[in-house]
């Protein structure tokens, strides 16, 4: 029978270690988070180019009406009544679509609190089997199994209020009459207070933590 040398054997590439399922299932959430994070980018952009078209309609028309009727003296009555009828369908236009991205984010943060609520009951299910974290092997580098719920839980929290705050924005941008109102409801949108800061920071270091990006 062929018994392979020790060259032979050195020769065979070592395998990389099996993920335990709970190891897995936490790297897949990660991969998972990244994505999701990604759409919410994406559809952030979409529904700021359409509250700036909101914005910039309303900032038009309370201009045209600060200037009085002096400036548009050439304008008849007529003319002037017949202009906000296609004013407010092109604002319900964009009221509408603005919605639409709301909608499509709100189904996104409801998939990150699945993804937290996931790896909560994994943390239960170790603890369960394995008996208290401090007495075991992190499932990667030197995470304990709890943080990844802890980060899950804060970027769940930090986009749930950010939708809040953009639903805020939705609600008032086109009722307010204020410009400098518009403004800032335009500024809160685009910089995204409750999660600009921290959220990459927190994503980029659990993609470290579970494999996705090297150390």
């Amino acid at each position: 029978s062929y018994c392979p040398s020790a060259k032979t054997l050195g020769a065979v590439a070592p395998r990389k270690p099996v993920l335990s399922v709970s190891a897995r299932k936490i790297k897949d959430n990660a991969a998972d988070w990244h994505n999701l994070i990604l759409k919410w980018e994406a559809l952030n952009d979409v529904g700021f180019a359409t509250a700036n078209s909101i914005a910039n309609l309303k900032i038009s028309l309370l201009s045209k009406d600060r200037a009085g009727p002096e400036s548009s003296s050439s304008v008849s009555e007529d003319d002037d009544e017949k202009m906000h009828p296609d004013y407010d369908k092109r604002l319900e236009m964009l009221c509408e679509e603005l919605q639409a991205t709301l909608e499509g984010l709100t189904k996104i943060q409801v998939k990150m609190e699945k993804l937290s609520s996931t790896t909560k009951g994994i943390c239960e299910l170790e603890n369960y089997h394995y008996g208290e974290e401090n007495r075991r092997a992190p499932l990667f580098h030197t995470w304990p199994t709890a943080y990844f719920y802890e980060v899950s839980h804060k970027l769940s929290d930090m986009y749930s209020r950010e939708l809040l705050l953009k639903r805020t924005v939705g609600a008032e941008l086109a009722h307010t009459s204020d410009q400098d109102l518009i403004l800032s409801y335009l500024s809160m949108w685009l910089h995204q207070p409750y999660v600009e800061r921290d959220s990459r920071l927190l994503l980029e270091s659990m993609l470290l933590e579970t494999g996705h990006h090297a150390l």
